[in-house]
């Protein structure tokens, strides 16, 4: 049963349906919960970075073959194979049915953690049914030495928009798969449980719905998200996090605009969008381990490497480099970084779409300038090879 703050609250928050903005009032606001100031370091001494393939289109999710070889979903519908010992991509498959529509398209991919053994692919994309209503989707792609053919549908008919939707997907340590989706600029559905968008979602790698999930016979495993853009996992303790996307366009009484959010997620957690915005300390919510509210950074993908987590800005044009303290079950932010970035939104390489570590122990990045939102570098889009100096 919903609590009477909840209950007062949803009858004060408001929304409109619209492709640019959202009009929400007078939710609580939150505090920052980092006590440390972003540092801006457009030079990063301490590694090279080199071009490793240009002349992508919409990049949105890296991934590695245990043979070396890359795959690169664009969220125009294709998937571009990088072979290993070079950095000239070859189409490896035209994902069928995919709807590119502004944010929506082809979006997250990830291999089973059995790759090797059974040659999984998942994917997922925005494509429109039979009564040309946007939906998403998470397909199985069976892997072939130059190719993929669909295997089959895992889960269907989840909700989705032109913006807003969301499309990350990962396989966690427990081998099962984790989904993120968005509010379709409709916030009230972040709070609905018996609504998929605004959510992470889990289920096993045949789509079905795991036992141990937190919520009976449903998908879920938390809620009160806003646009969920990417997950990392502790390799220390499994400790799961996200990135998800403030109300930087909304239309808004009082300062709610930003507020782009690092989480500490937990099963079965609300993580208050939109009742509540920021780190307000309130026990029925999950507060931000990092949010950001002075620019626009939409974070996106995100990996932990060499102990910190690194975080692929969008808006902010950076890749961000969160450095931890761990206490059992708590987490601090000791100091964030913004590399090859000079100032809010403005960058060297531009809009960072995703973040991975390469069989070779380096760090890969993609690059989104080609989606329109930025202004295009020569040779955009890109994945760029990041070396730490040894």
């Amino acid at each position: 049963m919903k609590s009477f703050l909840t209950v007062c609250m949803l009858w004060i928050v408001t929304f409109s349906y619209g492709q640019d903005e959202e009009k929400i009032a007078n939710p609580i606001l939150g505090e920052v919960p980092q006590k440390v100031q972003d540092i801006f370091r457009p030079v990063v001494e301490e590694v090279t970075v080199e071009v490793w393939v240009d002349s992508l289109t919409i990049p949105w999710s890296l991934r590695f073959l245990p043979n070396g070889d890359a795959l690169v979903a664009q969220r125009t519908g294709l998937i571009q194979r990088i072979p290993s010992g070079t950095n000239q991509p070859v189409p490896y498959l035209e994902v069928p049915e995919v709807v590119h529509e502004v944010d929506a398209g082809l979006m997250g991919m990830d291999l089973h953690p059995d790759f090797e053994e059974n040659g999984w692919i998942y994917v997922m994309h925005a494509y429109r049914n039979e009564n040309d209503q946007l939906l998403s989707r998470v397909v199985r792609l069976n892997h072939q030495p130059e190719t993929a053919e669909v295997d089959k549908v895992i889960l269907d008919n989840i909700p989705a928009y032109a913006i807003h939707l969301g499309g990350r997907i990962a396989f966690g340590p427990d081998g099962m798969l984790y989904i993120g989706t968005g509010d379709l600029s409709q916030p009230f559905l972040a709070q609905d449980l018996d609504h998929l968008a605004s959510k992470i979602l889990r289920i096993d790698p045949e789509g079905e719905i795991p036992d141990d999930n937190p919520f009976d016979n449903s998908p879920v495993y938390s809620y009160g998200h806003r646009v969920v853009q990417g997950f990392a996992w502790d390799p220390e303790n499994g400790a799961f996090f996200n990135s998800e996307h403030g109300p930087s366009g909304a239309k808004v009484e009082g300062d709610v605009r930003y507020r782009d959010e690092i989480n500490l997620v937990k099963k079965g957690g609300n993580h208050g969008w939109p009742m509540v915005v920021g780190a307000p300390g309130i026990p029925e919510y999950q507060d931000p381990l990092v949010m950001w509210n002075e620019a626009a950074v939409p974070p996106a993908g995100m990996t932990f490497y060499r102990g910190d987590l690194f975080v692929a800005s969008l808006g902010g044009q950076a890749l961000i480099r969160i450095s931890l303290g761990r206490e059992g079950e708590n987490y601090s932010v000791s100091k964030i970084e913004r590399w090859f970035s000079y100032a809010p939104s403005q960058g060297i390489y531009g809009r960072m779409r995703d973040v991975v570590q390469g069989p070779d122990g380096h760090l890969y990045v993609t690059t989104s300038n080609t989606d329109g939102r930025a202004a295009l570098r020569i040779h955009d889009d890109k994945i760029l090879r990041i070396k730490f100096k040894e």
